[in-house]
């Protein structure tokens, strides 16, 4: 029995597609024009039933709404930091949306200023978020970018702290923004047609922006430019980045008016990037060094014959950057799938890794923003231990607690339990899976379970504390993180091995993964829920393609399933920049490999779990129309009277809504479909 919406889907003329002496057929390229009242139309269609759908749902969207908002410390501050005689904190308020940005001059028992309220400056926007905020070098000046419609292209405003006076704005920039230490120069860098920062600019304060000076314009569509600083303000750092190269270029931040120096040509695959101390650069580069290395040299001599090694380059730890210090370097990488910190002394040359009690856990660099201490500020956390922040002393070795986030609603983390296991790829490989539930749990095939991944660009997905996540545990769900391939949770050969023409592995670990949880009786096919977004969105629709009678529920977030379309449109925001990490299809090889995998292109006369399509009209990333032509072949091809939906976020972009409450609505959404698909709404 077919499922169908009404109003039906319109038909129109198929658009054909010819490549490589290959046709395809597609009956919703339409879908495409965002402009047309029929599409739009379209979409308000689908949100309404959508809407009609979920309607026996709605106490049970309000539920796991209170229950989130419920744990949460609403009124609540960060630690504060200090940037010279300043101690800068965020804190949010009950009832209010985006956070409330202050700080205190010369002590933490000073009167607050408010620098900056979001709450404020979101009233009467549909979509409102902060890209950067930076503080000039005399305290003075604050510029912020931010953007009201999620299509992540951000105006600039330069606030005087004193007087709250604008003293500048600049519009259609990208959130990169930098200070020259004269505190009168801004640089900052604008995007083009195709969403990719391009150019790198200069502006005097108190100057019509359409005098700005270009300082670098990057022709190659590979790369995208960057501008930012050394952690001492020393340097200015230009850089321009593909995905597997970098270009760098320096500049003396006292003299912002100068020329930029380059420091290493671009070569193919040959990714490095910079920091400066006491004369010297330090580099982190992949040359000979798969995880990377890290070496150095003196400022006045960058010649590649100059480069000494710092920390030689080690196949059983990736190295993912180093943080500098007046005495001491952090060093930030990952070992045996988890994050790691190891510090080294200058002085006595000696070095030490940091030691947490968990087995499991992740923890990351926080506010370090003064090279002059000898305290680390980090972040720690694990599936069930809230965000905890500590100052960890160097020299003596010690942690520091400051701060636990709070965990409202009677969490106990003792009647939880976090563990990881591995599971066996079809071609050998571990993979590395990380599972939370309620003591008391047992393996015995009864339970449901909520399996989620990434698994692309590199980016892992790290065992950290989720509270949202509480309100499915708490109702008897097993939660699991499958660390798969094209992420890089065990070092770089693990995103090498899910990326080009090595991507389906990505599925086919997550398959695998899905397979074990099984075998290991921690759930069952009927039982089981997957999750994924954007790529991993990609990865939800490849997936539900390939073993679509494996799993009960699918929540696909903006997910990027019309893989070959794109690839092959280099006018789409991204595409081009994007060959290094897919392929390009224009190359025939590339073409059939990615054929084999488009969801878009491989969704067929089948049976489907029970599928949730989210998808934001104003996307760069993912554009909308990729879920709405997905979700349009599965309602006319599917066999099944599984349900199928599809929500757009009609005034946001890839991230959903903005303020925090109503993100967490979108998430009760989610989570009381997946209960309601599983049998346990009630």
């Amino acid at each position: 029995m077919k499922s169908t919406i009404n109003p039906p889907i319109a038909k129109k003329k198929p658009h054909l597609l010819e490549i490589h002496n290959h046709q395809r057929v597609d009956n919703y390229h339409w879908l495409r024009d965002r402009e047309s009242e029929a599409v739009l139309a379209h979409l308000r269609a689908e949100n309404k039933y959508a809407e009609l759908k979920t309607t026996h749902l709605e106490a049970l969207r309000t539920q796991i709404y209170e229950e989130m908002v419920g744990r949460i410390q609403e009124t609540d501050s960060s630690v504060p930091f200090q940037i010279k005689n300043y101690f800068y904190y965020t804190r949010t308020e009950e009832g209010k949306q985006y956070p409330i940005h202050c700080r205190k001059h010369g002590s933490l028992d000073a009167n607050e200023t408010i620098i900056l309220d979001e709450n404020v400056m979101a009233e009467g926007q549909p979509y409102f978020k902060i890209g950067t905020i930076i503080i000039s070098p005399n305290q003075e000046l604050m510029a912020y970018a931010q953007d009201t419609a999620g299509g992540e292209v951000y105006n600039l405003i330069v606030e005087n702290l004193t007087t709250g006076e604008i003293v500048d704005q600049i519009a259609n920039v990208a959130p990169t923004v930098v200070w020259g230490n004269d505190n009168q120069t801004l640089f900052y860098t604008v995007q083009n047609e195709a969403w990719r920062e391009y150019k790198v600019m200069r502006h005097t304060l108190g100057q019509a922006a359409d005098s700005d000076v270009e300082l670098f314009h990057e022709p190659d569509e590979l790369f995208s430019v960057d501008i930012d600083k050394t952690n001492d303000d020393a340097y200015l750092i230009l850089g321009s980045y593909s995905i597997e190269s970098s270009e760098i270029y320096y500049l003396d931040a006292n003299m912002p008016e100068g020329e930029f120096a380059l420091f290493a040509k671009r070569r193919p695959k040959i990714e490095y990037d910079l920091d400066h101390r006491h004369g010297e650069f330090f580099i982190r580069t992949n040359e000979d060094a798969s995880n990377f290395k890290l070496m150095k040299t003196a400022v006045s001599n960058t010649d590649a014959s100059q480069w000494q090694t710092v920390i030689p380059h080690n196949p059983d730890k990736l190295l993912q950057y180093a943080q500098l210090f007046e005495n001491h370097m952090a060093v930030f990488g990952r070992a045996d799938g988890l994050r790691c910190i190891d510090v080294y002394d200058f002085d006595s040359g000696t070095n030490h890794t940091i030691r947490f009690s968990e087995d499991v856990f992740a923890v990351y660099g926080s506010d370090n923003p003064s090279p002059k201490t000898n305290k680390l500020r980090i972040r720690y956390t694990s599936m069930t231990t809230s965000d905890t922040i500590y100052d960890y002393d160097m020299d003596s070795r010690e942690l520091d607690f400051l701060k636990a986030e709070p965990v409202l609603g009677g969490y106990n983390k003792d009647d939880y339990v976090t563990e990881r296991i591995f599971a066996s790829a079809r071609d050998g490989a571990q993979i590395p899976i990380s599972l939370a539930y309620k003591k008391g749990f047992k393996k015995d095939g009864s339970h449901a379970c909520l399996l989620y991944a990434y698994g692309s660009y590199g980016a892992s997905m790290e065992p950290a504390f989720n509270q949202k996540i509480l309100s499915l545990v708490d109702r008897g769900l097993v939660y699991a993180i499958a660390h798969i391939r094209g992420g890089q949770e065990m070092g770089r050969h693990w995103y090498e091995n899910g990326k080009f023409l090595h991507k389906k592995n990505t599925f086919f670990d997550f398959i695998d993964s899905a397979r074990y949880l099984i075998d290991q009786q921690f759930t069952v096919s009927e039982k089981l829920a997957i999750n994924g977004r954007s790529a991993g969105g990609l990865l939800m629709g490849a997936v539900t393609t390939m073993a679509p009678t494996l799993f009960e529920v699918v929540v696909a977030g903006v997910p990027f399933v019309d893989v070959v379309t794109t690839m092959l449109d280099a006018s789409i925001p991204l595409t081009v920049g994007e060959y290094e990490e897919w392929g390009n299809p224009n190359d025939e090889t590339y073409y059939h490999y990615m054929m084999d995998y488009s969801p878009y292109d491989n969704t067929t006369a089948q049976a489907y779990p029970h599928i949730l399509i989210t998808a934001g009209l104003n996307d760069p990333r993912v554009q909308y129309w990729e879920p709405a032509k997905w979700t349009a072949k599965l309602r006319e091809v599917k066999t099944n009277d599984n349900k199928l939906l599809f929500k757009v976020h009609m005034g946001a972009g890839h991230f959903s809504s903005s303020g925090r409450y109503d993100y967490l609505k979108d998430i009760a959404f989610e989570y009381a479909f997946i209960l309601d698909c599983l049998g346990l709404a009630d």
